[in-house]
């Protein structure tokens, strides 16, 4: 049975870090793009980082370059996205999708579209 699991989210406070995780299982990872998303309440869905398992390549939104990182750890089939120098207005929850697209369709198209698969989410919360 395929099944996608986001988990790690939480309460931090400003400047903090958190690391989300991505559990794969009844599939593998190989040959597939994996992306978190984010919504936070009123806001649409945004695309924060994508990563092609095929070739490397990677798609990381402006708002949180170089502070976000997104990797994976293979023996696990885990994904995970690593966030530091956390942020208010990082608050949201996040969501992980893993398809076979490339990282610029997944991370920018793909919230517009009427993609419907987006799993529970984990709830991040940055604030004092």
């Amino acid at each position: 049975q395929v099944h996608l699991v986001a988990s790690g989210g939480g309460l931090v406070q400003p400047g903090g870090s958190l690391r989300l995780s991505c559990t794969a299982s009844g599939f593998d990872l190989d040959y597939t793009t994996i992306g978190w998303f984010r919504q936070a309440p009123g806001k649409e869905r945004e695309g924060v980082s994508c990563l092609s398992t095929s070739d490397g390549s990677t798609f990381t939104a402006h708002s949180v370059n170089g502070r976000f990182t997104i990797s994976r750890d293979n023996a696990k089939n885990t994904a995970y996205l690593q966030m530091n120098s956390l942020k208010p207005e990082d608050t949201a929850t996040y969501f992980c999708v893993v398809e076979q697209m490339d990282v610029q369709a997944m991370c920018v198209e793909l919230p517009r579209s009427s993609y419907g698969s987006w799993g529970q989410g984990t709830q991040v919360t940055v604030s004092s």
